[in-house]
């Protein structure tokens, strides 16, 4: 008799041809995508995910194919438990010669200390090169009565003995505007922009459900991607031009990627259980920019702390 636990996998596979059943009319039987059924299989379970996901899969899968749960459950309870990590590369060898004690690393002693004299000389250089080149051009000519200013006038030799600075400009009339003024336009346009670019790109989102939700996706262009009801113990892939516009009916029941990479709903997007938002192709969440979700989103029954019905 053969061990319950041994070749999970290959079970699955042969029970699957011997019922004359693609691999592709399993998952859609599951109503998962073709390469999870490929990855249990293939026991390649790190690719699908948590453990609570891999267990979901597999039970569904098993009475699907009429085998025993249990036995399907604890082959890969056993697999899990046999698995060690991977050895260290035989060509990886790490150093054991010690540094012997009246040795001293010379050659990066004198290396940081010739950086720490640079970056001394800088800040020592800086301040006293601001204070010359800023010198008011008065004190020059205070200094050499016999100067002309940059306007070809020369300055009277009372006024040059006396060290006193030439008279103000006449201000400005009332109404107009000061010189030193900033104009308005220029105010304006002084606060900075938000970048309109910011997530752009090509984005492949990967939705994990562990709960029935409500799902609708819309790129960047404002076109549906996506939209309808996400089953539990299903996964759902989305692909178009981010930022994509996301609404989860049922958020907590939902494990989002985005390009192979876990990110968390934060509570900044949630409405109750209900979560609005924009994922961009960085991998980032951000407030979805319009302000009301996508019209035909959620179904009757569905409020933002309730489950979708139906």
């Amino acid at each position: 008799m053969t061990d319950p636990g041994a070749a999970t996998g290959s079970r699955l596979k042969a029970e699957r041809e011997r019922r004359g059943m693609s691999s592709q009319k399993a998952a859609d039987e599951l109503h998962l995508d073709g390469w999870i059924i490929d990855a249990l299989e293939a026991e390649d379970y790190p690719r699908i995910g948590p453990s609570v996901y891999v267990k979901g899969h597999l039970k569904r899968y098993a009475a699907l194919l009429g085998l025993p749960v249990a036995e399907i459950m604890d082959g890969y309870e056993s697999r899990a438990r046999t698995q060690v990590p991977t050895a260290q590369p035989s060509n990886v060898r790490l150093s054991t010669r010690a540094q012997p004690a009246g040795v001293l690393p010379w050659p990066l002693i004198a290396s940081a200390a010739v950086l720490a004299l640079l970056v001394l000389g800088v800040f020592w250089w800086k301040p006293w090169h601001q204070r010359e080149s800023g010198r008011p051009a008065a004190e020059t000519l205070a200094a050499n009565p016999g100067a002309t200013s940059a306007d070809g006038a020369t300055p009277s030799s009372g006024a040059a003995a006396s060290g006193a600075e030439p008279a103000a400009a006449p201000s400005a009339p009332a109404g107009g505007p000061s010189s030193g003024a900033t104009p308005p336009a220029a105010r304006a346009a002084s606060p900075e922009q938000p970048d309109a670019t910011a997530g752009a790109g090509r984005a492949r989102l990967r939705l994990s459900f562990s709960a029935d939700s409500w799902v609708n996706v819309r790129d960047a262009e404002g076109r549906r991607v996506f939209a309808g009801q996400g089953r539990a113990n299903s996964v759902k892939t989305v692909a178009g031009d981010a930022p994509m516009r996301v609404y989860l009916g049922f958020a907590s029941g939902v494990q989002l990627e985005i390009n192979n990479r876990a990110v968390a709903i934060g509570p900044q997007f949630l409405a109750g259980d209900v979560a609005r938002f924009e994922a961009g192709a960085d991998g980032v969440l951000r407030r979805d920019s319009h302000d009301a979700p996508p019209p035909g989103v959620a179904p009757p029954g569905l409020t933002s702390n309730a489950r979708p019905t139906g």
